[in-house]
């Protein structure tokens, strides 16, 4: 049986959920289809591209946010629905009347830091073909601690300046706040941020979950705003443990790992109670990622690490296994490029815009 061209390519992705900072939609586009990886590098904010030159589609995205694929049979040719959930992918097939033709293990998660292309799909589907375009490089820097930890938040603070320059300067910001490294590193470059670019720092809030009253992150938000003289940027979101709900995550998240279903649950109170508390916030900053950066899940919790995994793969916590490795999920990706969808969806969810400057 010969294979037939894409025919028709269904972009489920809202236009307004573009997040470029410094050029539009459609320069974005034209840089995937020239296929250089320097220019995709260099675009700034987040995204999630599909652009289509007759037989060729090709898909992009950044580490922070989910990009999804389902190829369809239809009469004349096959037809690539593209967008950022399963659900949207299966109401889309109900639609059209091609509901026999999903299952959720049959969409594909285009990995991050690579462009995927998709050439003369038919039957049998051949796979993509993926090209990485971030590749950082190893052994760049001296073994001193200090001048890593300096040159890791220089990094965050000017990711954090380019984001502030991109937003409405009049808009409050929130920080979901546990008082640990990442966050806490997060909020301090965000107040002297706004110090030093004349804005007030009155736009900047701390939110912190305590859940039954109680909890260790907001003892220890608490002693971290005490100690920095901070506290006037901290705000306590009480829920009950009865609103911690892992049904809703799942449905939200559509993944079920534990972690991210357990991050999720305790994410959608945090979101709901600030949601509930201010109808109109719209800005919010996370430390999402940094546990990923710094590689700070203990090994022994996964019985599938070793040192040598950790130490080899130098992406394993960002892209998991990768892709050219039989462990790669296709339906979910890996790592954070998993991970994603619980700070990325659950945001959606609850009418939040999110940035972490740790995926960047």
């Amino acid at each position: 049986m010969s294979q037939q061209p894409i025919s028709r390519v269904v972009s489920l992705i809202a236009r307004e959920s573009q997040r470029l900072w410094t050029v539009d939609e459609s320069e974005a586009r034209r840089r995937l289809l020239a296929s250089d990886v320097g220019e995709i590098l260099d675009l700034d904010g987040s995204f999630a591209l599909v652009a289509q030159d007759g037989e060729r589609v090709l898909l992009a995205r950044s580490l922070d946010r989910p990009l999804r694929y389902f190829l369809a049979k239809a009469v004349d040719g096959p037809v690539l629905i593209v967008a950022e959930r399963i659900d949207e992918i299966a109401a889309e097939l109900d639609r059209r009347g091609w509901a026999n033709q999903f299952h959720p293990s049959y969409t594909r998660m285009v990995p991050a830091h690579h462009i995927t292309t998709l050439r003369l799909i038919g039957c049998p589907d051949p796979n993509p073909v993926h090209r990485r375009f971030f590749d950082p490089a190893r052994g760049t820097m001296s073994a001193d601690l200090d001048l890593i930890g300096r040159r890791y938040i220089e990094a965050v603070y000017s990711e954090l300046r380019r984001w502030l320059a991109a937003h409405d300067a009049k808009s409050p910001i929130g920080v979901p706040f546990s008082g640990g490294i990442d966050s806490g590193a997060i909020l301090l470059c965000l107040y002297k941020l706004l110090l030093n670019e004349g804005q007030s720092a009155a736009r900047l809030k701390a939110f912190t979950l305590s859940v039954d009253g109680d909890g260790d992150d907001a003892r220890q938000a608490h002693d971290f705003l005490s100690r920095t003289n901070l506290e006037m940027l901290g705000e306590i979101i009480e829920v009950s443990s009865s609103d911690l709900d892992p049904l809703r995550a799942v449905a939200v998240i559509e993944d079920y790992k534990p972690l991210d279903v357990e991050c999720a649950a305790v994410n959608l109170a945090l979101l709901s109670g600030i949601r509930e508390r201010y109808p109109d916030w719209r800005l919010l900053v996370d430390g999402d990622g940094g546990d990923e950066n710094l590689k700070d899940y203990p090994i022994e919790a996964n019985s599938e690490l070793t040192i040598r995994s950790v130490v080899n793969n130098r992406m394993l916590y960002q892209e998991g296994w990768g892709v050219d490795s039989i462990k790669h999920s296709l339906t979910y990706s890996g790592g954070y490029s998993r991970g994603c969808v619980r700070s990325y969806a659950c945001a959606r969810e609850l009418g939040f815009e999110g940035f972490s400057p740790y995926t960047r």
